[in-house]
């Protein structure tokens, strides 16, 4: 199968790193957390992206404990030369449910090892802390990345969801290729100093999440509409009077998408936005349908005119988002500058 009509825009990984597609793909929502699976359609999904131009695809240790892995892996091996394959360690969760991160070097080592054997393959491309340990000098664990790429056992360092002042101090001891945190319309804490601090020292920036879990694509208005199992249903911002508030942001994207002709979805809107906001930006939308893959590729071609863009920010000022980005276990566990 080749479904790609014309080259996918692309963007560099850092400042050494090779060109990644624009629009990238978050693979956490494939085998589960997000509802039911569905393997034959994930599957295809997967390869009609490698198929249209998308290289760069994201998965963890930590999503379904492994499984992600594992699934992603067995699918990208026979197209390994054509893709850049992300994945992160450090990140672990309690029976409870609680965030546990752990960046001491023995553990970063084993997590790569145990990732590698999962995906089946000899290098991950770029490899992330997933969360940073306040308990472990950011210097030891990037020291142990570093370690890790003069090995050839991965080629790029990155960091989710650290604050300005960590990055600073990781690039001191080795270059940082990427940071990924959540950024999007509803979601703009980055625009604070990470973007800025990312452009300092050279690092792209991976924006996940850029349609609100779903929510800014307008897939659903309110918990109840979620299917059974979502781990969305715990997010402050989907609880009914959040959800309640926030629709008007959705109305809003409704209302720019219709002036991009008939075609055009809020999905599309929420993706052009995040890519508007710097050359330094790309971003990994979770996609588990050929459709919604087509209607992601399709927002990374769309342009939004200046007038448009201010709309979105008039009516954020005016109403701001209503809910934490995460339950209060995770909004624990991430790095930032008080």
């Amino acid at each position: 199968m080749n479904t790609m009509t014309h080259a996918l825009a692309q963007r560099p990984l850092g400042r050494t790193g090779p060109q990644v597609s624009a629009v990238g793909f978050g693979c956490m929502g494939l085998v589960g957390w997000y509802g039911s699976r569905n393997d034959e359609e994930s599957r295809a999904t997967l390869l009609e992206a490698v198929d249209r131009g998308v290289n760069h695809f994201d998965t963890a240790a930590s999503y379904q404990v492994g499984e992600n892995e594992r699934f992603v892996g067995e699918i990208l091996r026979p197209v390994r030369s054509r893709i850049l394959l992300a994945s992160k360690c450090g990140l672990s969760r309690s029976a409870s449910g609680a965030a546990l991160v752990d960046n001491r070097p023995e553990t970063i080592r084993a997590s790569l090892d145990a990732s590698l054997s999962r995906l089946g393959f000899d290098t991950i491309d770029l490899f992330y802390l997933h969360r940073i340990d306040k308990t472990v000098p950011i210097e030891e664990s990037v020291g142990a990345l570093a370690e890790l790429v003069r090995s050839g056992k991965i080629r790029f360092i990155g960091l989710s969801e650290c604050s300005a002042t960590t990055l600073r101090r990781a690039a001191k001891v080795h270059p940082i290729a990427a940071v990924q945190t959540e950024y999007s319309i509803w979601s703009r804490d980055p625009e604070q100093s990470i973007l800025a601090a990312c452009r300092e020292v050279g690092a792209s920036f991976v924006a996940y999440s850029p349609l609100g879990r779903g929510f800014l694509a307008g897939n659903f208005r309110r918990v109840a509409e979620l299917p059974a199992g979502d781990n969305r249903a715990s997010h402050p911002r989907f609880q009914d009077a959040n959800a309640a508030h926030n629709e008007t942001l959705v109305a809003l994207l409704r209302d720019i998408a219709s002036e991009h002709g008939s075609a055009a979805t809020t999905a599309q809107i929420a993706i052009a936005w995040v890519l508007s906001r710097a050359p330094e930006v790309v971003t990994i939308p979770g996609m588990k349908t050929r459709a919604h893959l087509r209607d992601n590729l399709a927002g990374g071609e769309l342009q939004l005119t200046a007038a448009q863009l201010q709309r979105i920010d008039t009516l954020l000022e005016q109403s701001p988002t209503a809910g934490e980005r995460h339950p209060p276990s995770m909004m624990q566990a991430i790095d930032r500058d008080d």
